[in-house]
Parts: C-alpha cells; structure tokens; sequence
C-alpha cells in the first residue's frame, strides 16, 4: 500500500493496524511516550532507521526524566520547567497530517 501522504501515509499505514489509532489508543494523554512508539514503529520507513530511534531515545529519556522527578518530588514546582523543554524541539516529532510527517 503507498498510502495517501497526507492522510494516510504509508511510514504510518503499512501494517494491520494504522500508527496514528494505535498510539491515540494507548497513550491519549501521554504525548513523549506517543513519539517514542511513533519513532519506532517507522523506523527506517521514512527516515533512515537509526535517526528515528535516535528520535525515540530523545523522547524516551524525557519520560524517564519526568518519571524520576516525580518519585521524588510530587508536586513540586519542577513540573512547569518540564512542560518548555519538551516544547523546546519544534520541528522533531509532531504529529502533523499536512506535511507528512
């Protein structure tokens, strides 16, 4: 299937199950864990493959930092500073529809 490349792209359609569903199924409310498994599951399917988990990695690691923060240290005010670096990679990542990403 070469997929639509907007709608439905074929780094995202090639399987029995289409990438966007399953990541907005499993992880609605957890955006870095939505790029760790986009990045995965395309690796190598529209970037080279080592970029894309390289991608995955970055996302991943800022998970881990959030998780660790917050075992110890509920409800402190470190949680706003994670919200602006995750924000800081613009360009890596988003889930775009119209550009193919």
């Amino acid at each position: 299937m070469t997929g639509d490349p907007v709608n439905r792209p074929a780094h995202y359609t090639f399987g029995k199950y289409e990438l966007t569903d399953v990541c907005m199924d499993w992880f609605e409310s957890d955006p870095l864990l939505w790029q760790v498994c986009k990045y995965i599951v395309r690796a190598g399917r529209k970037d080279p493959a080592l970029e894309d988990l390289q991608k995955a990695t970055w996302y991943l690691n800022r998970r881990i930092e959030r998780e660790t923060a917050a075992a110890f240290c509920s409800g402190c005010p470190h949680e706003s500073s994670w919200r602006s670096k995750d924000q800081g990679r613009q360009n890596v990542g988003r889930v775009s529809r119209g550009n193919g990403a």
